[in-house]
């Protein structure tokens, strides 16, 4: 019995044994092999420094329309967020005192023009004088503008819209008294909007007419290229600031209201990009993968801005280095890889 366990000792010892030579042989056959990934050289390249300018969305097209005469509102066909179309009919004004009052130039026209008619004829038989009939032509005249002016104030109690956009506010309700100059209604033209921002006055010259900037805004989730179209001439005195207004481009979630910010240039200066994908971010720390001699090598960078698909490495690599372009996850620092432009 014990000469048995005595000869069965060695060969227990000797399993385990020729197993971990397997695996170091398979290990060593792995380190031995490389892994081909994706490679891309770090670009230098020439960019602004920028500094942001906070700043809203505003419509192009905006009205606050009111009344031109007085009267109580008698009809409002329209309501905060209706689309309405230009000349459509949105309020009217009660109108019974504007009638009478046409009503009463139109008989005063007639009568003129009978008198002025029959002033004539007694001119060209001798019986009225010329200054008789100089009096009946101007009564004629005056009778003419006062009906051209009776149906203008009439036309003025139909309040109607100037362009196409959305009522934005409304200020009265039916039975609410309209007077000249008195706010009835607001709306906007939403299709076009721009942007309008403060620049402080050391970055205006930095700013010119026609130049393109790019303007973020996070609530409708995008950066549109707005385009600078006025430029206040002089300085808010408070403030040391110049209204500057950019048209921007339709975006789907774009809306007037929203707050954003556009960059302004500063001044140039060169920087190192790579793809956004070949840096590795572990918490705060990011990397990227190096690719010298067939090996990969961890290098631990600082990411500036984002560039598209690209983003700026501000410290850790120089220009022209390669490194792993994609799939960066999948290294370990000293790995034998074989790069693939």
């Amino acid at each position: 019995m014990n000469s048995r366990l005595f000869l069965l000792l060695p060969i227990a010892l000797l399993i385990p044994l020729v197993s971990g030579c397997e695996k170091k042989l398979e290990a060593s056959h792995a380190a031995s092999s490389s892994v081909k990934i994706a490679v891309v050289e770090a670009v230098s390249r020439s960019l602004w420094d920028e500094e942001d300018v906070v700043g809203n969305v505003e419509a192009a097209q905006r009205a606050v329309l009111s009344a031109k005469v007085a009267g109580v509102v008698d009809a409002l066909q329209v309501a905060p967020g209706s689309k309405v179309r230009q000349g459509e009919t949105l309020a009217t004004i009660d109108a019974r005192e504007i009638r009478a009052r046409l009503d009463s130039v139109l008989a005063a026209q007639d009568q003129a023009q009978k008198d002025f008619g029959r002033m004539e004829r007694l001119l060209k038989s001798g019986s009225a004088t010329r200054q008789e009939f100089d009096a009946a032509n101007t009564r004629q005249l005056t009778a003419d503008a006062a009906v051209v002016e009776a149906r203008a104030m009439l036309q003025y109690t139909t309040i109607t819209a100037p362009f196409d956009g959305v009522i934005t506010r409304k200020l009265v309700e039916v039975g609410d008294l309209a007077t000249p100059g008195k706010p009835l209604l607001e709306m906007e033209n939403s299709a076009l909007l721009r942007f309008e921002a403060e620049v402080p006055e050391a970055l205006i010259e930095r700013v010119t007419m026609g130049v393109t900037l790019p303007v973020q805004v996070d609530a409708a989730g995008a950066t549109l290229e707005g385009k600078v179209s006025e430029i206040a001439p002089s300085a808010s005195v408070g403030s040391r600031t110049f209204l500057v207004k950019l048209d921007l481009p339709a975006a789907e979630k774009l809306r007037a209201g929203q707050f954003g910010r556009v960059r302004v240039p500063v001044q140039k200066r060169p920087a190192v990009l790579v793809p956004a994908s070949s840096v590795a971010r572990r918490g705060q720390i990011e990397s990227v993968f190096v690719v010298s001699d067939g090996m990969a090598r961890l290098r631990v960078v600082k990411t500036g801005r984002s560039f598209g698909e690209q983003v700026e490495i501000l410290s850790g690599l120089s220009p022209d280095e390669i490194v792993a372009a994609r799939d960066v996850h999948l290294l370990t620092d000293g790995m034998k890889v074989e790069g693939v432009k």
